[in-house]
């Protein structure tokens, strides 16, 4: 089976459990507040453990050598995201923070996973302690109309960091945990996906599809996130020699990925429009499932 065609059976499989969490919040076994439980568990559990199993690699100059250079092109991908959505999206706030920020935690970790193994997670870690950084600070000012403020003490404190650090300590002294600690983060990691798509499903019980139809701003954010910001990125890592294909790969599926569930949490938490930015999350959703196979096809026949 080809890559591509491994990757669209996956997001077939992960589009089935997105209509679980559909039907159990129509049904009322899954309620908002439960849907609050499930990403309390997501952003402070599961991605941690994954962000430590990802950096849980020999130390080697070349594995040394491959993390700085994934967090130097992570870091260009999300400015090129950045650039991108500025100039289709112009003066959309919303519309800018979602066409910026992908999902790679919840949908681009499992899609490496299922085509390329659990060792390529690990160039995705740098790209997404950016990411949340970003949503931080360049994501809030959208939103606000301000500079984002960063406190240092809450920036290092927060899941994602803590997790990055300990992966990093972990790599550098290349301490080996007890066996059972590991099959504990195996345990506890394999939750990040189904669990992921639940709440994706639950956003999508609470849209309403007439009303998105007419939405011109929605058809902006997909173009910008699916199609423009990936292949900006494809040409940026052009620049890599093949024999980093994995690292290319990785940093590009998770630029393809469709907006990230945090667009909603951030539109809620800052009085912004809250339902412009579910959309947002749910239409590109269902057009990844075409647009991300795609990238990945164009991908191969390049590099």
């Amino acid at each position: 089976m080809s890559m591509s065609a491994t990757l669209a059976l996956q997001i077939v499989v992960m589009f089935m459990l997105v209509g679980v969490g559909f039907a159990m919040f129509r049904t009322g076994k899954i309620t908002m507040e439960g849907n609050r439980t499930i990403g309390n568990i997501l952003v402070y559990l599961s991605l941690p453990c994954v962000i430590v199993k990802g950096l849980m690699v020999e130390r080697t100059a070349e594995n040394v050598l491959a993390l700085g250079l994934s967090a130097l092109m992570g870091f260009a991908a999300l400015l090129v995201s950045a650039l991108v959505a500025r100039l289709v999206l112009r003066d959309d706030a919303i519309g800018n923070f979602a066409a910026t920020f992908s999902n790679p935690s919840f949908f681009g970790i499992p899609l490496v996973v299922s085509i390329l193994g659990q060792g390529p997670v690990f160039y995705m870690t740098a790209y997404i302690a950016f990411m949340n950084l970003g949503q931080w600070t360049y994501g809030v000012s959208l939103l606000t109309g301000e500079r984002g403020r960063v406190s240092l003490r809450s920036l290092v404190r927060s899941p994602f960091m803590v997790a990055t650090l300990i992966g990093l300590v972990l790599f550098a002294t290349q301490l080996q945990l007890p066996g059972v600690v590991t099959s504990c983060l195996d345990y506890v990691s394999a939750l990040n996906t189904p669990l992921a798509m639940f709440a994706i499903g639950v956003y999508l019980a609470q849209s309403h599809p007439a009303d998105m139809i007419h939405r011109v701003g929605l058809y902006k954010v997909a173009l910008a996130r699916l199609l423009l910001t990936p292949l900006a990125t494809l040409a940026l890592l052009s620049l890599l020699p093949a024999a980093m294909l994995d690292m290319k790969l990785a940093i590009l599926i998770a630029q393809a990925c469709p907006v990230g569930l945090n667009v909603a949490v951030y539109a809620q938490l800052h009085d912004s429009d809250y339902v412009y930015a579910v959309e947002t999350v749910v239409v590109s959703v269902l057009l990844s499932v075409v647009s991300i196979p795609l990238v990945v096809g164009l991908a191969q026949l390049v590099w």
